[in-house]
């Protein structure tokens, strides 16, 4: 049986209060509404009133309780955030011991499926998980999948621009949310012109390496697993040379 692996950067919070669930739908970028009916999964961000992403996480409705399961280095100012934003809803948010695992392959009876990507296999709650030794940066840098704190980056990101929408982490037909008009117009009214993309990559350079065409700013090199990287990068100059210290990178 696959118990799956600990995932020691995870903190979980419990939400509690009869507001909770519509709390939090008036707070994220994706609708969790649904988990009021079923348990289930919901990826989904945090953002500023200008819409730049704040932090990500997911929100679970196991049998039992309503959970956020968070950066742990993030969850305590997100933790302050929310409750800041609570006024008079009643609405409960407490740190607890919850033990996160993920794992690949069969999932076991009472997990979850990672809504992100189906290359990102299964996480659960409560049970316990053996030493990690998968190569979950490989899996994401296959997929372009972005990380919180890496490629995902505190009032800097934009949701559209680092794959949210390709990752079912934001709907656009939910109502509003802090930062939803931002997201919206960058959905209905603008062509993306820079993102998140897959390359190909000759050589090594540090997470947050700047990418040049020539003299030119172009953007900025993330995450590297063998020949291939995450990128953010200005679509019109994806089929020139570029570089990334003494690495070269090319599109995929």
């Amino acid at each position: 049986m696959n118990t799956g692996e600990k995932a020691p950067d995870r903190t979980v919070l419990c939400v509690t209060g009869a507001d909770a669930l519509t709390f939090l739908q008036g707070m994220v970028s994706n609708d969790v509404a649904p988990l009021g009916k079923v348990p289930g999964i919901v990826w989904t961000a945090l953002l500023t009133p200008q819409g730049k992403y704040l932090v990500d996480f997911f929100v679970v409705k196991t049998p039992d309780t309503l959970l956020i399961d968070i950066k742990s280095t993030f969850a305590d100012a997100i933790l302050r955030r929310l409750m800041m934003y609570r006024l008079r809803a009643d609405v409960q948010i407490t740190s607890t011991d919850v033990q996160v695992t993920r794992g690949l392959g069969q999932a076991p009876v009472g997990t979850f499926a990672d809504p992100r990507h189906p290359a990102l296999g299964w996480r659960a709650y409560g049970k316990t998980g053996s030493t990690p030794s998968i190569d979950w940066d490989a899996i994401r840098v296959t997929h372009c999948i972005p990380e919180t704190g890496v490629e995902l980056i505190a009032d800097d990101s934009y949701l559209l621009e680092s794959g949210f929408e390709r990752l079912h982490g934001v709907d656009f037909r939910k109502g509003c949310y802090v930062g939803q008009e931002v997201t919206a117009r960058m959905k209905h009214k603008t062509d993306l012109r820079k993102g998140l993309v897959r390359v190909r990559i000759t050589g090594a350079a540090a997470v947050g390496t700047p990418i040049l065409a020539g003299d030119k700013p172009s953007g900025t090199l993330f995450t590297q697993s063998g020949d291939h990287a995450i990128a953010y990068l200005r679509f019109d100059r994806l089929n020139g040379p570029l570089i990334a210290g003494t690495a070269q990178i090319t599109a995929d």
